[in-house]
């Protein structure tokens, strides 16, 4: 089978957009399973650290974020856990798989437009986790169970909290399949998963319900603003 200019350049893309993301990708995605909630020692708080703690928790949607989180986490059980430590993870693998798998059958077919949509989909994760990256170190929120200790986490997630990793992750893809594939059988599934994800965010103690509506509100903007470039 001969293969055009334009296909070597779509698959040099994919491969270069994989290696870029991919190691950037652990900072956000890496999760470390503890006995216990981890807890940051009050003491070693500064003056200033206190003050600006003291003023989140007087704002309307920091008390709400608590609170949600604090009811959340009484009704854990440990069967509802493992199952969304399974939703958190397949993110990973959601994420990387379907335009793997796209821009394979995409070759394997010669469908010059599958791997324009690998292309899309796989561009919308990869420029998503970079701009959410970017965001974290711009707000630099503090986790959920290290900015309120009456938060308990489930494991000690890394990096900082706004806007929600996996959240913008999942709902980028999930935009990009529905935009590349506008049938109910794909959208239905993509946001229910990707709602999912979502979920599994709040529920396992690591990210407060606005850090996973910002992620949301990030993922899927980012797929609307690149579907132009991918048609």
């Amino acid at each position: 089978m001969k293969i055009g200019k334009g296909t070597r350049l779509i698959n040099a893309l994919f491969v270069l957009q994989l290696l870029v993301a991919m190691p950037f990708a652990g900072n956000v995605f890496g999760q470390v399973k503890t006995e216990e909630q981890p807890k940051t020692p009050e003491q070693t708080k500064t003056t200033t650290e206190v003050k600006v703690q003291a003023a989140q928790v007087n704002n309307f949607i920091q008390r709400f974020d608590d609170k949600f989180l604090i009811n959340l986490a009484l009704q854990r059980n440990d069967s509802e856990t493992k199952k969304m430590l399974f939703l958190s993870n397949s993110l990973g693998y959601v994420s990387y798989g379907i335009p793997v798998a796209l821009m394979v059958g995409g070759i394997v077919r010669n469908d010059s437009q599958m791997r324009q949509n690998a292309l899309y989909v796989g561009s919308s994760a990869a420029v998503t986790l970079g701009v959410t990256l970017l965001m974290k170190t711009v707000f630099k929120r503090r986790r959920p169970f290290v900015q309120n200790l009456k938060i308990v986490a489930v494991y000690n997630a890394e990096s900082t909290s706004f806007p929600s990793g996996h959240s913008s992750t999942s709902f980028a893809v999930a935009t990009a399949l529905s935009r590349a594939y506008p049938k109910w059988y794909v959208i239905a599934p993509s946001y229910l998963w990707a709602g999912s994800v979502a979920y599994s965010r709040m529920y396992l103690g690591v990210h407060y319900p606005s850090d996973v509506v910002g992620g949301a509100l990030l993922g899927t903007t980012t797929s609307w603003l690149l579907r132009p470039a991918f048609k």
